[in-house]
C-alpha cells in the first residue's frame, strides 16, 4: 500500500471520482490507497459536496509549513506503547477528529476528543492536551467547556491533585440517550404545530408526519443504546504473548 501524502493528481481523481458519486472506498481502490486516507481528506477539505483538489492541495501545502515551523529541531514522535505504528496511530487520529468535525462537532472539540480516545487511560490533563496538540491552554480550556456541556468528557483529580480530563467508557451511550431526548423534545414541539396549524392541513399533515418519524427514530435509537450499552463495559483480556484479545465475558 503506497504511503507518503497524496499528490496533486491523485486530489484530481478523488474530485472526479465524488463527482461520480463513488464511495470513499471504491475511489481508495482505484488510487490503491487507505480507506482511511480518502475519508480523512475529504472530511478536512470540505466533505464530499465541496471538496476541490486545487484547493485542497494548497491547504495540505500550508499545514505541512506550518508544521514543519513549529516543530522544534530534535524533536522525535513520542514512542508508542504495545508496539503501536507512531504514523499509523497519527493518521487514525487525523481521520477520527475529521470525522467528527464532518458530523458537525467544531474543530478543537473534534481534536480534544479524538486526542482522549486514543489514549490507553482515556484521559489527559490540560498540560499533555497543549503540548500534543500545539494549542493554546486557552483552546483547550474551551473545547473541554463544550465536550463537558454535551457530557462527552468529565472532569477528575489525580494523586498529584492535576486536574484530568476523562472519557468515560459510558460517553457513548450518554450521547444516544441524549440525542434521543432532544428528537423526542422536537417530536413534542411538532405536535403542538399540529393543533396550531389546524389538524388535515397541508403544514399541519408535514408536521405530523415529521412527528412520527422523529419519534420513531429516537424511540430505536434509545432502544438499541439500552440493548447494547453493556459492549462499551467489554474488556480485554491478554494472550500470552501480550497481544490483547476481546474477552468471552
Amino acid at each position: 500500500m503506497p504511503g507518503g501524502r497524496l499528490t496533486q493528481q491523485e486530489r484530481q481523481q478523488i474530485a472526479l471520482g465524488l463527482a461520480d458519486g463513488l464511495a470513499y472506498a471504491e475511489i481508495a481502490r482505484r488510487l490503491d490507497r487507505p480507506t482511511s486516507t480518502i475519508t480523512r481528506e475529504v472530511m478536512r477539505n470540505g466533505g464530499p459536496t465541496a471538496y476541490r483538489a486545487e484547493v485542497a492541495h494548497r491547504a495540505t501545502e500550508r499545514r505541512a509549513h506550518r508544521r514543519t515551523q513549529a516543530a522544534p529541531r530534535g524533536a522525535e514522535a513520542p514512542a508508542q506503547a504495545h508496539g503501536r505504528d507512531a504514523e499509523a496511530v497519527r493518521e487514525f487520529e487525523e481521520t477520527f477528529t475529521t470525522v467528527m468535525m464532518g458530523s458537525g462537532m467544531p474543530t478543537m472539540m473534534s481534536r480534544v476528543m479524538a486526542s482522549l480516545t486514543v489514549t490507553d487511560t482515556g484521559s489527559l490533563t490540560a498540560a499533555e492536551l497543549v503540548q500534543r496538540l500545539q494549542v493554546s491552554p486557552a483552546s483547550v480550556s474551551k473545547a473541554i467547556a463544550f465536550l463537558e456541556s454535551q457530557g462527552l468528557v468529565r472532569r477528575e483529580r489525580d494523586e498529584r491533585r492535576r486536574e484530568r480530563y476523562v472519557v468515560d467508557d459510558d460517553i457513548w451511550y450518554q450521547s444516544m440517550m441524549a440525542s434521543a431526548r432532544s428528537t423526542a423534545q422536537i417530536v413534542e414541539i411538532a405536535r403542538q404545530g399540529v393543533g396550531v396549524l389546524v389538524p388535515g392541513t397541508p403544514a399541519a399533515t408535514r408536521l405530523e408526519n415529521v412527528a412520527r418519524f422523529l419519534d420513531f427514530v429516537s424511540e430505536a435509537i434509545a432502544r438499541a443504546a439500552e440493548q447494547a450499552r453493556e459492549i462499551l463495559q467489554t474488556k480485554s483480556a491478554t494472550t500470552s504473548d501480550g497481544a490483547a484479545e476481546p474477552s468471552s465475558d
